[in-house]
């Protein structure tokens, strides 16, 4: 009764050991969920980066992605218009869609406008891309940023 008891014990143990280290085969699922600034744009031209923008002199822009909904600002000293604005976001076959409710006067001009902001999403762990695609398809611009918190 012993042994029986003994090897019923090493076998659960090895099957707890061996499923605790299988290798988890689901794809990783990122989120937008977070604090994100913004690193630098990158200019397309056939598809292709011909050039990279960086925040200088003390321009900074930041989003915030929470339960659906999105919030940015952006400050530049050399700037005298406000620049922020607040709404909803999905993301859509690969495609991040952001709805503005109200923003700053300079940014209502734009929405009034436009009425989606449609990006193609490139996203990883502490980055991610909103690509701006002209009306054929081709990528023009890129912001790019990284996670902060």
């Amino acid at each position: 009764m012993k042994k029986i008891s003994l090897i019923a014990c090493c076998l659960l143990g090895c099957l707890l050991f061996v499923s605790a280290v299988k290798k988890n085969d689901s794809p990783t699922v990122h989120s937008l969920e977070g604090v994100w600034e913004l690193k630098h744009q990158f200019l397309f031209e056939n598809n292709e980066i011909t050039d990279t923008l960086y925040d200088l002199n003390g321009r900074r822009q930041v989003k915030i992605y929470s339960k659906g909904k999105v919030m940015w600002s952006r400050y530049s000293p050399s700037d005298v218009n406000e620049w922020y604005g607040y709404g909803s976001y999905e993301i859509v076959d690969g495609y991040l869609e952001e709805h503005l409710e109200y923003a700053s006067n300079e940014m209502m001009k734009i929405v009034d406008t436009v009425q989606v902001f449609r990006f193609m999403l490139e996203i990883g762990n502490n980055m991610y891309s909103q690509i701006s695609l002209d009306d054929k398809g081709n990528k023009y611009n890129s912001e790019n940023y990284i996670r902060i918190e």
